[in-house]
């Protein structure tokens, strides 16, 4: 197997923000890893592009709020191309929108096992594989920020812990030049909001948004590319908020 330099795995990468970061990064070079928990044809059509556009590109089925889907996951990863050296932490869910007081324990923990468990599994894995060092990218969201009021305060809250581990894991990995940032994005144009039962959500708040619109995926894209490249050497336990100045 030829020495490959920079291997990403994006977990949640055959949709949304996550497809159109793995197919990103294919353009820059990285041999990607494209994640995805149960939509086989939409993950092909992202790591077909990839290829396609000469870059390289598999994908690998697993539930990253499973442990042993996770050390699978990275195995397999392990056997294709070698040890990882940078990871975008982008899967994860939002539930129909609702209020705190009755939202049922089921509801939390499976936002929370999917959101944080799974963060908290892939840093794990891939931390043993970067002895040289790399680079880890969380998708967390504005909503950590907001709050996420009448609507998924659960969801908001598990990105408040995203937060949380990127600012304390970064210090910990520092030493060994392992680098850990965040993206945190907002009104995004994704078909997520139809996972919360609002699917054209983003018409109806663009004007309280400073720049008057929702967001691409592909602008997510590129500030992960950004902070998983050597041009944000120096850039660790820091955030990028892509939410139009909200």
């Amino acid at each position: 197997m030829d020495k490959i330099e920079s291997i990403v795995l994006v977990t949640g990468g055959s949709r949304g923000i996550g497809a159109a970061t793995s197919k990103y990064l294919g353009e820059q070079g990285y041999a990607v890893c494209v994640n995805y928990k149960s939509n086989l044809i939409e993950a092909n059509k992202v790591i077909d592009e990839i290829n396609k556009n000469g870059g390289r590109a598999i994908a690998v089925q697993g539930d990253v709020s499973i442990e042993s889907d996770v050390t699978n996951l990275f195995e397999q990863i392990d056997k294709s191309y070698g040890k990882l050296t940078h990871l975008v932490n982008n899967a994860g869910i939002l539930l129909p929108q609702m209020r705190v007081e009755e939202m049922t324990s089921d509801r939390i923990n499976t936002i929370f096992s999917t959101n944080v468990t799974s963060c908290f599994l892939c840093c794990r894995e891939a931390i043993k594989r970067m002895e040289n060092g790399g680079v880890i990218v969380n998708v967390s969201s504005v909503a950590s920020r907001i709050g996420g009021a009448n609507e998924y305060v659960d969801y908001a809250a598990s990105k408040g812990a995203i937060d949380t581990l990127t600012i304390g894991l970064s210090q910990e990995l520092a030493s060994r030049n392992i680098r850990v940032n965040c993206v945190r994005p907002g009104f995004i144009y994704t078909d997520m909001h139809a996972d919360g039962g609002e699917p054209n959500r983003i018409q109806r708040v663009k004007e309280l948004i400073p720049m008057g619109r929702g967001g691409k995926p592909e602008e997510v894209a590129s500030a992960i590319a950004f902070l998983l490249s050597d041009e944000a050497s120096y850039i660790t336990g820091t955030f990028v908020d892509l939410a139009g100045g909200k």
